[in-house]
C-alpha cells in the first residue's frame, strides 16, 4: 500500500507524450468522461492503441474525437458491464484481433446514494455491486488470458479509500470497493509468477460527476481535474514497471 511512486519519467515526458506506451493496446472502462476519458486521451498521447469501454455512444465519441485529431487512434465499444456474456464476447473479439492485451484499466463505477444501510434499496445495492465488483470479476475471467499473452500485461482497477476506511452511509459504495479491493489483491498473489502485474489505484478528490454527486455543496474548482491525477495510470501501465499487488495513490500529497 506504498502511496506513491516512479519509474522513469521526466516532466518533459509528462508534458509531451513520448511514447512511453507505444505499440501497447490498452482497455478502458468508464471511457466516456471523466477519469476513464483522461485517461484514454493520455494513453493514446503516449503511443497506446486505447479501446473505449462506456455505456454512453455520444461521450465515446468526443473522447474518440479528441484522440483523432491529436494523431491517435481508438476502438469504441458502447456496452453495459452489467452484461456478463457482452464482455465475454469482447475477450473474444479482442483475442481475434489484437491476440493479447497490454493494459487494462477497470475504471468504471456507480455511486449509489448515500444513505443509512437500512434504507438502501435492495436494486440500487444489485447494481452497484454488480457494476463496481461483479463487472471487474467478469473483466478478470475474460481478459485474464489476453493479459498473460502481452510480454507486460497491466492490470489496474480503480478503488476509493472508502474501500478500506469505514465511513458512515456511503454502504453500498464502500463494501463494493472493499471487495473490489479483496478481488484484486486474490488476482494479484494467483499472478505473482507470471509477467502480468495487478494494482488499484486510488484517485483520490477529483472533480468528476461521481464527486459533485456526493458533495454536492463543494467547490468543484477545488478540486484536481482529472487530467493532473493520471500520471501514475501512465506509470504502472508502463512495461519497465514492476509494482505490484498494492494501492497507489494518484494524489499522495492529498492522502
Amino acid at each position: 500500500r506504498t502511496p506513491s511512486f516512479r519509474c522513469s519519467p521526466s516532466s518533459a515526458e509528462i508534458m509531451s507524450g513520448s511514447g512511453r506506451l507505444s505499440g501497447r493496446v490498452a482497455l478502458i472502462t468508464g471511457a466516456s468522461r471523466g477519469i476513464g476519458a483522461a485517461v484514454a486521451r493520455r494513453f493514446a498521447a503516449e503511443g497506446a492503441h486505447v479501446v473505449l469501454v462506456a455505456r454512453t455512444v455520444g461521450g465515446l465519441e468526443e473522447v474518440d474525437d479528441t484522440i483523432r485529431s491529436n494523431g491517435g487512434s481508438a476502438t469504441l465499444v458502447p456496452l453495459d458491464l452489467r452484461d456478463g456474456e457482452a464482455i465475454d464476447r469482447l475477450g473474444a473479439a479482442l483475442f481475434e484481433r489484437y491476440r493479447r492485451l497490454d493494459v487494462l484499466v477497470a475504471n468504471a463505477g456507480l455511486l449509489g446514494t448515500l444513505t443509512p444501510i437500512a434504507q438502501v434499496k435492495p436494486a440500487e445495492w444489485a447494481q452497484v455491486l454488480d457494476v463496481n465488483l461483479t463487472a471487474n470479476w467478469r473483466l478478470i475471467r475474460s481478459l485474464d488470458p489476453l493479459l498473460r499473452a502481452s510480454e507486460s500485461g497491466r492490470a489496474l482497477f480503480v478503488t476509493s479509500s472508502v474501500g478500506h476506511k469505514v465511513r458512515a452511509y456511503w454502504a453500498t459504495y464502500a463494501v463494493s470497493k472493499a471487495a473490489l479491493e479483496m478481488l484484486v489483491g486474490l488476482y494479484a498473489a494467483e499472478v505473482q509468477k507470471t509477467n502480468l502485474r495487478v494494482n488499484l489505484v486510488d484517485p483520490g478528490r477529483t472533480r468528476t460527476v461521481m464527486r459533485a454527486k456526493a458533495y454536492p455543496g463543494e467547490d468543484p474548482m477545488t478540486l484536481r481535474a482529472p487530467e493532473e491525477i493520471i500520471e501514475v495510470f501512465v506509470e504502472l501501465a508502463e512495461p519497465g514497471c514492476t509494482r505490484h499487488g498494492d494501492i497507489v495513490a494518484a494524489q499522495p500529497d492529498l492522502a
